[in-house]
């Protein structure tokens, strides 16, 4: 199969990652190299081209998908906002702003459990994770608020995964409402723990 025209290296990297989610996503992580190129619609060379291995594809996979997450938290940071919580205020918007979308959410879930069974994806999704609890923790706010507004927000994102997806005039208030609670420090009191 030949290269498609007027692709540039960086879209063809694009659609080869695309065509990996989507291929995965049906078929599972024991996709083969040539099922993906075909998705993509460039040869098998073509894709050894920019990914060597398949390990190295699912790998980039993996990363991109990390990365996306990063960005659109970066995208919901307001630049006029320049109080404690800024950064964890992006992470609630983000997390938010898809989450009645279901189908969406769900092809998402699709695709991080079978390439979570990897051990080296497992291994760069808990670096990222660890990664957030850091940049998340250096954010300003009390680590009791940090933990339920994350939590929350975390788990109004997931949930339609369990069918109990939040209606979008729902997901809203509860956006308006950790973002409130992030920025009113009279309402931390009453939720510092004890000792």
């Amino acid at each position: 199969m030949a290269r498609k025209a007027g692709r540039t290296p960086e879209e063809t990297r694009r659609t080869l990652l695309d065509a990996a989610a989507a291929v995965i996503r049906t078929r599972g992580i024991a996709a083969s190299l040539d099922e993906i190129a075909r998705g993509a619609e460039v040869s098998k060379g073509g894709l050894l081209y920019h990914f060597a291995t398949k390990d190295d594809l699912v790998q980039a996979l993996a990363h991109d998908l990390l990365e996306t997450f990063r960005a659109e938290v970066a995208a919901a940071v307001d630049p006029a906002d320049d109080t404690p919580g800024r950064l964890t205020r992006a992470y609630v918007k983000a997390c938010l702003a898809s989450s009645h979308d279901e189908v969406a959410l769900r092809e998402s879930a699709a695709l991080v459990v079978q390439l979570g069974t990897l051990p080296e994806v497992a291994a760069l999704v808990r670096a990222d994770a660890l990664r957030w609890t850091t940049d998340l923790r250096a954010d300003g706010l009390p680590n009791h608020v940090l933990a339920l507004v994350v939590a929350a927000a975390d788990g109004a994102s997931a949930a339609p995964l369990w069918g109990g997806a939040v209606p979008h005039a729902e997901a809203r208030l509860l956006e308006r409402q950790l973002l409130r609670f992030t920025l009113e420090r009279d309402l931390w009191t009453h939720l510092a723990p004890e000792g």
